[in-house]
């Protein structure tokens, strides 16, 4: 009888080594494939962003003496807190659901690093995944518009998108690149530990704090913003002016949804932390620890 013990979930190794072939696996797939589930994975994090404008639009109702009511503002941790968790349906979405997201994908660089990738599989993955999960990601935002839900609620779940839109088009450079940096550990962090999994249900309660915990803190994720500055671009340049009287706002109050701020001053210096963040933070590490060959 063997009387060794086991365990349920895979040991760090043995997820390395299940890293390494899931890298090749998607390198390798053929590139209609792989662009059609990038667009897939751009629309499941885009539906994840929705989910979080939405839960987080608008204030509480209080009853005050006298049965009179007022609103009170969402405490902003509490407020953030559970914005990561719904958006964390995106990832759950990719993972299980089965999908090609760019970020995720950073992770591949551990099969690279081994010489079971090529640089050019690598770069052409990439660049497939990227400009799918583009696609995804800005297609939903046109269909999100056309719903025009954008204007339940009295507006404010359009203020809220409005709201994350232009604060996200307004980073710094450098500040952008270091939010990505801490953003796609976190993602790649998530990835890493469904690598441990059984079950569908072992993934998803591995996804949801990592990811939770980037949203939170305000990190930059850029397919997410591949939605989320789209869309504010979008309602900010064809609501109506009724849309405008409700919420109390114009479109000049949203002054930094401009193209040049959306791909200068956040998708490229997002996309750059996240490939540092999730490539060479995570991915590198794990495979210098687990897979690299040591001389005898």
């Amino acid at each position: 009888m063997n009387n060794e013990l086991r365990i349920d979930a895979l040991l760090p190794a043995d997820m390395a080594a299940k890293a390494e072939t899931i890298g090749v696996k998607k390198a390798n797939l053929d590139v209609a494939s792989m662009f059609v589930l990038a667009v897939l994975a751009g629309a499941f994090i885009a539906l994840g962003a929705i989910f979080a404008t939405t839960v987080t639009a608008g204030a509480f109702g209080s009853t005050l003496p006298g049965n009179a009511t007022a609103a009170t503002t969402w405490p902003t941790g509490w407020q953030r807190l559970l914005s990561g968790l719904v958006f964390s349906l995106g990832l759950i979405l990719v993972v299980v659901g089965g999908a090609e997201l760019f970020t995720g994908n950073n992770l591949i660089v551990m099969a690279w690093a081994n010489g079971k990738v090529s640089t050019r599989l690598l770069g052409l993955n990439w660049l497939v995944v990227y400009v799918g999960n583009f696609v995804g990601s800005v297609a939903t935002a046109v269909l999100m518009l056309w719903t025009r839900q954008y204007e339940f609620s009295g507006g404010q779940i359009g203020l809220q998108a409005l709201t994350i839109a232009n604060h996200k088009a307004g980073l710094d450079f450098w500040q952008a690149v270091m939010l990505g940096i801490m953003c796609n550990a976190l993602v790649c962090l998530a990835v890493w530990l469904t690598y441990s999994a059984r079950s569908t249900t072992d993934k998803i309660m591995a996804i949801t704090p990592p990811i939770t915990a980037f949203v939170a803190a305000g990190f930059e994720h850029s397919v997410a913003n591949m939605y989320f500055i789209p869309m504010g671009m979008l309602i900010q340049s064809t609501a109506s002016p009724e849309f405008w009287a409700t919420i109390g706002r114009a479109p000049a109050d949203f002054a930094n949804l401009t193209m040049t701020n959306f791909l200068v001053r956040n998708l490229i210096p997002v996309t750059i932390g996240n490939i540092i963040g999730g490539a060479v933070l995570v991915g590198a590490v794990y495979w210098f620890v687990y897979l690299r060959k040591r001389g005898e």
